[in-house]
């Protein structure tokens, strides 16, 4: 059965979405939703960079792509610094009775104990009302931090702690929003940037935490424990997403920990560097310049290194690539999911199915 889709947003994810539903066998692009202005028009295909034309104009207009009466919206549209405007978008797709599956924001990924209950009870209202279902995940949150390790614990006979860490160089990453607003490179180190205010590191990546917790069945204290720890730069540097002053906040290294009478038992780590010499003790990729990493002690204790890179050789480019499938080849079973809120402890197991080449 082939599902009709719309692609909203071409940006750094969204183009790669366009490029992946046309590969993909059981998928087709009926309609694309952009916010600039400028790309309002042009084709698909040429939004997608993929050097031909997909027949499909891009629409500014919210309404019309509704009126398409899509079985899915890919929804990758920028969501970190409107979290509840995002929401907002979500819910009103749900209640025109279209299945969405959505890069964030990423809160959504298990929002249960995260969010408010009153705000989960009404997207899932949304969802069962209308016969809707939303799905949020991508690579991280997403695959790396929920399918992989807990798969990975399969074959614990004991378990004492499960850690999830992201370590990547960040200098080819595009996002100024994200690199200065959110992660404040670029900043005084005095100065505490919106992702390091007391809550937020809890709010963005405690869902990863909650729900590997609730995979394994496991109770954790409230709330959840934040630490992290900030590095500058030695010289100016100058990255994809903006210029970086010598002095100035260039390195974050942050933990997320749910704990059990005190004690870690799964922890969300990130160490993001804007120079691959920054900082040299702390974690290293297994190799190139980023990777996930998947921590389990106990018995037996296991680590898993998964590292990626697109054909230009670089691991940000990948990265909006693994997350933009994630989303794209989970389209088939959100379809087929029952409505309201789906997380990865609803769905089957999700393949590449369709895409050998």
């Amino acid at each position: 059965m082939v599902h009709r889709v719309v692609g909203w947003s071409t940006g750094t994810v969204g183009r790669h979405v366009l490029a992946g539903i046309d590969k993909h066998p059981d998928l087709e692009l009926v309609g694309v939703w952009v916010s600039n202005p400028d790309k309002v028009g042009k084709d698909a295909g040429e939004l997608a960079g993929l050097g031909r034309e997909l027949g499909v104009a891009a629409s500014g207009d919210k309404n019309e792509m509704l009126a398409l009466k899509p079985d899915c919206i890919v929804h990758t549209a920028m969501t970190d610094d409107r979290i509840f405007e995002g929401i907002e978008d979500l819910i009103s797709f749900l209640e025109a009775g279209i299945d969405v599956v959505s890069s964030g924001p990423v809160v959504l990924q298990y929002p249960h104990g995260v969010l408010p209950e009153e705000l989960v009870a009404r997207i899932t209202k949304a969802g069962k009302d209308n016969g809707s279902t939303l799905h949020v995940n991508g690579i991280d949150p997403g695959f790396a931090n929920d399918v992989l390790p807990l798969a990975m614990t399969s074959l614990s006979q004991r378990i004492d702690e499960v850690r999830c860490s992201e370590i990547a160089d960040y200098s080819t990453y595009y996002q100024p929003v994200v690199m200065q607003d959110i992660f404040g490179f670029g900043k005084p180190v005095d100065e505490t940037p919106a992702l390091l205010q007391p809550g937020v590191l809890s709010l963005a990546w405690g869902s990863v935490v909650r729900q590997i917790a609730a995979g394994l069945g496991v109770t954790l204290d409230e709330p959840l424990v934040e630490k992290y720890e900030r590095g500058t730069t030695e010289v100016d540097l100058d990255i994809a997403s903006c210029r970086i002053a010598k002095g100035t906040a260039a390195a974050l290294r942050f933990e997320v920990i749910g704990t059990v009478d005190g004690v870690p038992k799964v922890v969300l780590e990130h160490v993001t560097r804007t120079h691959r010499d920054q900082m040299p003790d702390w974690p290293h990729p297994v190799g190139g310049d980023g990777s996930y990493r998947v921590e389990i002690k106990g018995e037996p204790s296991m680590t898993v290194d998964f590292s990626h890179h697109g054909e230009n050789g670089d691991h940000n480019d990948s990265g909006m690539i693994t997350t933009a499938m994630r989303l794209v080849n989970s389209v088939p079973a959100v379809v087929a999911a029952e409505p309201g809120i789906a997380t990865a402890l609803d769905l089957p197991l999700v393949t590449g199915r369709g895409l050998v080449s």
